[in-house]
């Protein structure tokens, strides 16, 4: 009953959003049965956003991306949600979710009665998709790249003695200093990965966040590159540890073979983060529009393009809005919410819609987390629906109204 009474104080505030985003990502519990995780971001109109959790769907069948497809579109229907607020999906990069023919996301572009038209508006981390579609993959599952290696790095004495006593099969590798300089090398590096992953997760992250995240992490890797080339390994503990341990110069390392692993990845972000090339301008100007020297024109082609709206009515607007002396003394956080619908309805919904798209899958993988805990081993007959339920109380913003919920039970005397 809590968890009903959750759902309908869900349900009121998706129809008095303006927008929202939805993230998704599927696990499987202890029973190995799959669960389909689904999280809602919604903005209002005071701009103010909120998390919640949507729907936790179970698939007793496959997880196939075009069942997995079947069932969002089933549970959409049948709960009314209005997807015509709905200006993003964030999945992870799984094949079910991404792949060109079955994946989740080729059906929906296929659904040309019922989503195609009015819901989605994403693009593609991959090659040949519509820059006017989005849908952001965050892998999240190798967040302990890092420390394994790590671990194994700082253990390596003790797992070749293991090796020599049992008997075991001989690895000359593990003896090998260029061997052992690269995988130094390369525990350093994933531990940077693992840094820009745990900085992509968390509550309240927004696709701006992850763009200045990933700008941030792009400018470290070319400072790292240079640095590494004038064998400055202040940065790489790892490195410069197994230097010392075989008792050689800075001058010893391949360090320009340890720069062109730097530009490899660099080239990759490029790629995987094409796309934030036109979100970035966007976003720059929603988070300050008073920049002098601004491109009008560009910049409202721009906008007009990603949110399918009238250039020379955005291109209005935005000279309108940098006229605004008093606007413009009370740009903070809250500034978008001080914009009219009737003079500015075209930068309230670009707003709106950069304010309300998710940055990563954390979300759900956080509640796969609840998940094992809730149901354990020792609750593995818990059904489908009080998992939800549970889940449900487990993390909602919402309270239940009790007081409601006591009066709605009607208590019954014990008869003798």
């Amino acid at each position: 009953m809590m968890g009903d009474n959750l759902v309908q104080q869900l349900a009121k505030d998706i129809d008095c959003c303006e927008c929202f985003s939805l993230q998704m990502d599927e696990s499987t519990d202890i029973t190995d049965k799959a669960q389909l995780c689904i999280f809602i971001r919604m903005v209002f109109h005071d701009m103010t956003a909120k998390e919640e959790l949507l729907a936790v769907l179970h698939m007793n069948a496959h997880t196939r991306g075009d069942y997995t497809f079947e069932i969002f579109k089933h549970f959409i229907d049948k709960n009314k949600i209005p997807v015509c607020k709905l200006v993003s999906i964030t999945t992870n990069g799984a094949p079910s979710m991404i792949v060109r023919s079955n994946g989740f996301v080729a059906k929906c572009r296929e659904d040309e009665a019922s989503l195609q038209r009015r819901l989605f508006r994403l693009h593609l981390e991959e090659a040949g998709s519509d820059h006017s579609d989005l849908l952001l993959h965050t892998d999240v599952r190798w967040l302990s790249r890092g420390k394994f290696l790590q671990r194994f790095r700082d253990l390596l004495p003790e797992v070749k003695q293991f090796l020599h006593d049992n008997k075991h099969a001989e690895y000359p590798q593990l003896n090998d200093d260029r061997w052992l300089l690269d995988l130094s090398f390369l525990t350093d590096l994933a531990n940077l990965l693992n840094e820009l992953n745990v900085e992509l997760q968390g509550k309240d992250k927004t696709v701006i966040d992850m763009i200045s995240t990933v700008n941030s992490f792009k400018g470290k890797l070319k400072l790292l590159s240079s640095k590494i080339q004038r064998h400055d390994l202040g940065n790489f503990r790892n490195l410069a540890s197994e230097l010392n341990n075989q008792g050689k110069d800075l001058t010893e390392i391949d360090s320009a073979c340890y720069a062109e692993q730097f530009d490899t990845i660099l080239s990759d972000f490029a790629r995987r983060f094409q796309d934030f090339a036109l979100l970035e301008p966007v976003a720059t100007f929603m988070c300050f529009p008073f920049l002098e020297n601004a491109e009008v024109d560009v910049l409202a082609s721009k906008i007009a393009t990603m949110f399918q709206l009238s250039s020379a009515e955005v291109e209005d607007e935005i000279l309108t809005l940098q006229a605004n002396i008093n606007l413009k003394s009370r740009a903070h956080e809250q500034f978008w919410s001080l914009l009219t619908e009737e003079k500015y309805p075209n930068m309230r919904k670009c707003a709106t819609t950069l304010t309300a798209m998710f940055g990563s899958t954390y979300l759900c993988e956080s509640t796969f987390s609840h998940m094992k805990f809730i149901k354990s081993k020792y609750r593995s007959t818990l059904t489908d629906d009080h998992l939800e339920a549970c889940l449900r109380l487990a993390i909602s913003s919402y309270c239940p109204h009790y007081a409601s919920l006591v009066d709605s039970i009607q208590c019954k005397s014990s008869s003798e």
